[in-house]
């Protein structure tokens, strides 16, 4: 069982992480006056899509790219946290006494527009609320812990094969987006391995070369 002392050190973790990736991105991120919110609601857009709402058709969620979302969404939280708060610790603490306030599971999509209205009223990023959408889907913290790390590397790799300067091609070999290479890969590979980011990286450097 995931303890309260693991969460918050896997947390520290995730913003170092978050953190090296924004660097990567401005090394002077945190003064550059970026729109989390405005990511975080598009990527709220992109995942009810995913999760289904047309009542005139036959939907069933897309449970991975639901999660790939979360995920996403995650990522743009932590550097709201981040640009927000001077000391990770501190932010590591306050957000594991939010998560392990468990909410019951509710509506998914009536939950992801109250986290969406809460996101546009104040442009921060709603642990809770936020929280309260893992449990709708019955995603674990230990799903988004090894979800996030995984996306880390897929942005590096991303990063390190022209994505700021538009060379990147989303779409590989097959016509699939890199997403979807990247969650058929992390099912290959030992996620609780110290080697895990590094065999990940590998993967996706061979599968991408075959574009």
């Amino acid at each position: 069982m995931n303890t309260s002392a693991t969460r918050t050190e896997q947390l520290l973790v995730m913003l170092d992480l978050q953190d090296k990736m924004n660097t990567r991105v401005h090394p002077q991120w945190r003064q550059q006056g970026y729109d989390w919110y405005r990511a975080i609601w598009v990527e709220c857009a992109e995942l009810m899509d995913h999760y289904g709402w047309k009542w005139w058709k036959k939907q069933s969620p897309d449970t991975e790219q639901v999660e790939l979302e979360l995920i996403d969404i995650w990522h743009f939280g932590l550097s709201v946290l981040l640009e927000r708060g001077t000391d990770p610790a501190l932010i590591a603490k306050q957000v594991a006494t939010q998560l392990d306030a468990a909410p019951a599971a509710g509506d998914f999509r009536t939950d992801l527009e109250a986290f969406v209205a809460a996101t546009l009223q104040d442009r921060r990023f709603h642990v809770s609320l936020f929280s309260r959408l893992l449990h709708d889907v019955g995603m674990s913290f230990d799903d988004l812990y090894s979800g996030y790390v995984s996306k880390n590397v897929l942005n590096f790799f991303r990063q390190d094969n022209g994505y700021q300067d538009g060379s990147y091609r989303k779409q590989w070999h097959d016509g699939r987006e890199d997403n979807e290479h990247l969650a058929e890969l992390t099912r290959t590979l030992e996620r609780s391995s110290s080697r895990f980011k590094d065999e990940l990286y590998a993967a996706l450097t061979e599968r991408y070369a075959r574009s």
